[in-house]
């Protein structure tokens, strides 16, 4: 008898026609959680398998870390949706889809008639999920733009940087993987409203008020005290200390929000002569005035110090400091090591490669990776062929004019 526990999407089939991280992000996260996802490429591929890193450095479309990190436990087929025949088997595989995500411009969608408006015509249960750079409406709605514009639209990236050099944008594409999950989010609550209604609705996400939601404390300060945000370097928008600083092997990150948390801390360095001074008394000027000043005088005690001696110290004091690690580092972190949180997956031409699995655990109904990245056209014969009936000879002949 299977001990194997039910996953909370497994009944779930997803239709996926993305062409950037946000769509693949959000669909991959679905995956996660059991959904049956196909991810519809054009037949040259993925934009995102063009994209590193690649074992060795060696570019191969097979091989992306980019694509393989985002498809994980999905099937692929290939299709040219801007055909007529192309489009008329891609409104079969929707046809009975209970989600299609997607990160096409409205106006994109809108030309080749595969919006929510159109594609709910044949089937009333579908969700449609767009995630685009500025939303499905408002004059920017058609614009394109990078995770770098965007991260410049919504306001972030004044925040970010050194005062007196340009802004900076979030490292890794961290803007695109979080409008991904926010599709995911409003998928999810999406799926919940249909149980009672019966019928798909289109759920707009938009990147630039996902990260303008999350960025949110720039607009409150705002509005709350007429102060706009600027760049602060390694200090963070709280009041000192919320920085990073150097110790003996390495980074701390410390934040002490709280007057008792920094009395701590500073009883923890043995309560230093200077901290007598008026000056470091009054913790809004260190903040916006002179923070590197400070910074030089916890500087001197940290690198005394390894960053896991300062945890460890910080831990017993309920003083909030953690060491910065790097990529390297976390891979062998026992943490996450205990939580599972690395997943090694096989891949016919990558090889064996260690992958992150699900932010998040259920008990009953627990998310995993399903498998790997489905190679360009993997499951065109099992999807297109078997499941949907186009015969042997016109998948051939499909293949041989670029459609599939």
């Amino acid at each position: 008898m299977s001990t194997a526990k039910r996953q909370a999407l497994q009944d779930l089939k997803v239709i996926e026609l993305s062409s950037d991280i946000p769509g693949a992000w959000c669909a991959r996260m679905l995956a996660d959680c059991g959904a049956d996802v196909t991810t519809v490429e054009p037949p040259a591929g993925s934009s995102l398998r063009r994209r590193g890193p690649f074992p060795n450095d060696v570019p191969d479309p097979e091989t992306s870390g980019v694509y393989l990190a985002a498809n994980l436990g999905k099937r692929g087929v290939t299709l040219d949706v801007e055909t007529n025949r192309g489009r008329e088997i891609f409104l079969d595989l929707v046809k009975d889809a209970d989600v299609l995500v997607e990160d096409h411009t409205p106006r994109v969608m809108e030309e080749r008639r595969l919006d929510h408006a159109h594609l709910s015509e044949i089937n009333p249960r579908l969700i449609v999920t767009s995630i685009t750079p500025f939303g499905s409406t408002g004059p920017w709605r058609d614009y394109n733009a990078t995770h770098l514009t965007t991260a410049a639209a919504c306001g972030l990236a004044m925040g970010l940087g050194h005062p007196d050099r340009e802004p900076l944008t979030m490292p890794f594409d961290l803007v695109a993987y979080q409008a991904g999950a926010a599709g995911y989010s409003a998928t999810m609550l999406a799926l919940v409203a249909r149980e009672s209604s019966g019928v798909g609705e289109h759920v707009d996400v938009s990147a630039t008020d996902t990260i303008a939601t999350l960025y949110s404390i720039a607009i409150t300060t705002l509005l709350y005290r007429g102060i706009t945000l600027l760049r602060n370097g390694n200090h963070g928008s709280f009041l000192y200390p919320d920085v990073f600083l150097p110790c003996k092997d390495g980074y701390i990150g410390l934040v002490c929000n709280q007057i008792a948390q920094w009395i701590r801390f500073l009883e923890l360095m043995g309560t230093p002569k200077w901290t007598e001074e008026r000056r470091y008394r009054d913790r809004r000027a260190m903040t916006e005035d002179y923070p590197d000043e400070v910074d030089d005088l916890l500087i001197a005690w940290l690198k005394e110090h390894t960053r896991e001696e300062l945890f460890e110290m910080c831990v017993k004091r309920d003083v909030p400091l953690t060491p910065a690690y790097t990529v390297k580092e976390l891979l062998d972190l026992p943490h996450l090591q205990e939580r599972g949180f690395w997943v090694p997956v096989d891949h016919p031409q990558a090889g064996t490669l260690k992958f992150t699995g699900s932010n998040f655990e259920m008990t009953a109904t627990p998310p995993s990776v399903k498998g790997r990245a489905p190679q360009l056209g993997e499951h065109n014969t099992e999807i297109l062929g078997e499941s949907l009936g186009v015969a042997g000879d016109e998948l051939e002949r499909l293949r041989t004019v670029g459609v599939v």
